[in-house]
């Protein structure tokens, strides 16, 4: 799950990496030129009601940290130790054990998708030694969800580490590609056989800069040059396990599977038009937030003047993008060197002439026409698009039916304007363990009792089980959007 709200730490305008006049000049052409624009005026025709693909996918997502419990020999679990009791994951929803329970839940609320990811740190506790236990009680995962007609899409890396790879310098360190590579192929030549869509990395960015760049996650670095290592080190990962699952399939004479990522999309929109420095910063923001990691991936290289300059061994390494969608943050220019160029995120008011939604219970804002946004802006991949997560943590039933009708009219919104986009699945199933957040936010379809670990039905996966069952939803015909 992505902790969107963190986006909102202020970047400090440290001395940047190269030279501060090229990247001036190359920002005032990317913005003046519209490379990535933040944002567009909608105005547009559309049916009342629209019906989805059959063979759309319905789901929810969630991860192992933060469901399945007890998973105590893993990076964030040392970091769990240094924080107040409130703040540990400890048994979490118990998941690893009820899982049974949870997909018959998923299976009577029409769910035909379910996003889970396999613990590093289970499959390999040391270096080089396979936990063949562990590979077999995610096949039951997987031939659980299979016999329930629930289709297992599969994230090989939800934010956590092994403590032994974690002592090695994780992501920071050069031979970690090839390892989780190897772990790669290790996980698909045991589980491959019954899974047709893989996510190697989840929010692969938010990773580099929560943990490396403001050094707010494990393992607590703030270093730009730190961050920008470990951002190559993750695409070079990708690259090196989407080669292995595939010629394990290919040597298993399997089915070809579909290996994409869970990239972070945001909106970012300049804290005041008028400004052209804001404007810089919510561009570049945007671009490298939400757009970089998938062009490299594409492209097979990423390249910004006087910041990195990186060539990949292959290009063209995503089958489909998921995309986890929450908000949109207002960004104030801090400076033209790096991070400053990344901006401050700012509170939107009344003086700035800025009309906001709703807050959630995290304060993020409620924006749901963010998804059309995206899922329209990442058409330009012509790749299918999974709305990997998309959620809202409240204590509200009634805010997360509004959230989840809402968000999925901007859904078809975007298939009936072209979106490829093959299904949604809701973050999350579960009432979970919310990183940083602890346990305060509630974001499942299904109440968790943490003391009891009582399952309980919510309204609002009725309310999203009526609209998978019916395949349909309405919306008003004519609407603008800014």
């Amino acid at each position: 799950m992505n902790a969107q709200n963190e986006w909102k730490a202020v970047v400090n305008n440290k001395k940047p990496i190269g030279s501060r006049r090229s990247l001036a000049i190359f920002l005032f052409v990317f913005v003046v030129l519209g490379c990535a624009g933040t944002h567009k005026t909608i105005s547009e025709q559309t049916p009342r009601e629209f019906t989805f693909p059959k063979d759309f996918f319905w789901g929810a997502a969630t991860s192992s940290h933060q469901v399945e419990g007890n998973n105590t020999n893993n990076d964030w679990w040392r970091w769990e130790e240094t924080r107040v009791p409130q703040a540990r994951s400890g048994q979490a929803c118990d998941h690893w054990n009820r899982f049974e329970e949870d997909f018959k839940l998923a299976q009577s609320l029409g769910h035909t998708a379910y996003r889970f990811s396999i613990e590093w740190s289970r499959v390999e506790p040391q270096e080089g030694q396979w936990d063949s236990s562990a590979l077999d009680h995610y096949m039951k995962f997987i031939a659980s969800l299979r016999s329930k007609g629930i289709e297992p899409m599969v994230t090989l890396h939800h934010f956590t580490l092994p403590s032994w790879l974690a002592r090695q310098g994780g992501w920071g360190s050069e031979k970690t590609p090839e390892l989780f590579a190897r772990y790669a192929e290790k996980v698909t030549e045991a589980l491959g056989s019954d899974v047709h869509y893989w996510m190697t990395l989840n929010e692969p960015v938010v990773y580099a800069y929560k943990g490396y760049m403001i050094g707010e996650w494990p393992p607590g670095v703030k270093s730009s040059k730190e961050a920008i290592k470990v951002f190559k080190n993750l695409l070079l990962g990708h690259v090196l396990a989407y080669e292995r699952i595939k010629e394990s399939y290919i040597k298993k004479g399997w089915e070809k599977p579909l290996v994409g990522i869970a990239q972070s999309v945001l909106i970012f929109r300049a804290c005041s038009d008028t400004s052209l420095r804001d404007r810089i910063a919510a561009r570049f923001r945007h671009w490298m937030f939400n757009h970089l990691f998938v062009q490299a991936l594409v492209r097979g290289k990423a390249y910004c003047i006087g910041l990195f300059n990186i060539h990949l061994p292959k290009a063209n390494t995503l089958d489909f993008i998921g995309l986890n969608y929450y908000t949109r943050d207002f960004v104030l220019y801090k400076g033209f060197g790096f991070p400053g160029i990344l901006g401050q995120a700012c509170t939107a008011t009344v003086a700035q002439n800025r009309h906001t939604g709703k807050d959630n219970f995290l304060s993020w804002e409620i924006y749901p026409k963010g998804l059309y946004t995206f899922l329209k802006d990442f058409s330009r991949y012509k790749l299918p698009l999974l709305v990997s997560e998309n959620g809202i943590g409240t204590d509200d039933d009634a805010e997360r039916v509004s959230f989840i009708v809402e968000h999925l009219k901007a859904v078809a919104r975007a298939m009936e304007n072209g979106a490829p986009v093959i299904g949604y699945l809701y973050w999350s199933l579960l009432d979970n363990y919310e990183w940083a957040e602890g346990f305060v936010p509630r974001f499942g379809l299904i109440e968790v009792d943490y003391k009891t670990q009582e399952r309980k039905i919510r309204g609002s996966a009725r309310k999203f089980e009526e609209i998978i069952r019916s395949g349909k939803i309405g919306f008003e015909k004519h609407e603008n959007w800014k």
